[in-house]
């Protein structure tokens, strides 16, 4: 076991899930990043891509239109970089997402070492499962926010720990998606605060990231001045330093999503603890061997 290993099966109170989340960041810091961007880097960079073609065709659209002889062709371009873009962007959150929590799995297995290889084929080997799980979470909150804002937050809570139940209890899709509302009975609150209190946190250091992009576009338009220049609304996306403002704000926002699923984990490992004592058991297990070698 490795000295600052960072012991994921355990009870923890929200303190704890804010502090150790950090602390494995910490630990983990170059390991861990290591493994997401051999991973992940390709689908990011082109999610890059995607995204200055978004910004370029989108903030340019009626230009573009223009200038097109056949609009029936500007009008597919510009569809199929909307499509481009989306599918890069839950792509890009799907790899990450699994690739966080395999890397995890494989860090509490291996007491602070993971293997790659496992990692990486793992990751592969789940993202139809992901993707399937994902459609039903986003179908079932975004019901319950139409229906009423209260019924979305209520499912999200137990929904956004499916993934973790699926990774770390090796089930399919749809039974993580029901044994979430099963993990989180009785513990609904506590969860909802944590996951509140982490929320607010990376939603304050998202805003300190996107704050550059936000101001530039407020003083090329000229709303700082007083002097709106209607030109400059139009043209704005095709601006270089706007669309390299929005990709380090994109790719922030993208990196601070990952602190999010790392606390999601830590409470999950809370939950199960608290009702499974798998931890526990694995722990009196190992002592039992060890008293016998």
């Amino acid at each position: 076991m490795k000295p600052n290993f960072i012991e994921f099966k355990k009870q923890r109170d929200l303190g704890e899930i804010i502090s150790d989340t950090f602390a494995f960041l910490r630990a983990e810091f170059k390991p861990f990043f290591s493994t997401f961007f051999k991973i992940v880097g390709p689908f990011l960079a082109v999610m890059i891509v995607a995204l200055v073609a978004y910004l370029y065709f989108i903030g340019n659209s009626f230009n573009f239109l223009i200038q097109t002889d056949n609009e029936a062709a500007g009008f597919a371009t510009i569809f199929v970089v909307v499509i481009a873009y989306l599918a890069s962007v839950i792509t890009v959150y799907t790899m990450s997402q699994s690739t966080v929590l395999h890397y995890i799995k494989s860090y509490t297995q291996g007491q602070g070492t993971t293997d790659f290889n496992t990692i990486r084929k793992e990751v592969y080997g789940s993202f139809g499962s992901f993707i399937g799980l994902g459609i039903m979470v986003g179908l079932s909150v975004m019901i319950g926010l139409m229906v009423c804002i209260l019924p979305g937050v209520y499912l999200y809570v137990p929904l956004a720990l499916s993934f973790s139940i699926m990774v770390f209890d090796k089930m399919g899709a749809s039974d993580s998606y029901s044994y979430s509302f099963k993990l989180v009975k009785d513990e609904w609150w506590i969860s909802f605060a944590t996951i509140f209190v982490i929320g607010i946190i990376l939603y304050i250091a998202a805003l300190a990231f996107s704050l550059p992009t936000v101001i530039y576009q407020w003083a090329k338009m000229g709303i700082l001045s007083g002097e709106v220049d209607a030109e400059n609304v139009f043209e704005i996306t095709t601006d270089p330093v706007y669309i390299l403002f929005n990709i380090i704000g994109t790719v922030a926002q993208f990196l601070l999503n990952l602190i999010s699923i790392i606390s999601l984990a830590l409470i999950y490992f809370n939950l199960n603890e608290k009702k499974n004592f798998t931890g526990t058991f694995e722990q009196i297990e190992n002592l039992g061997k060890s008293v016998e070698e």
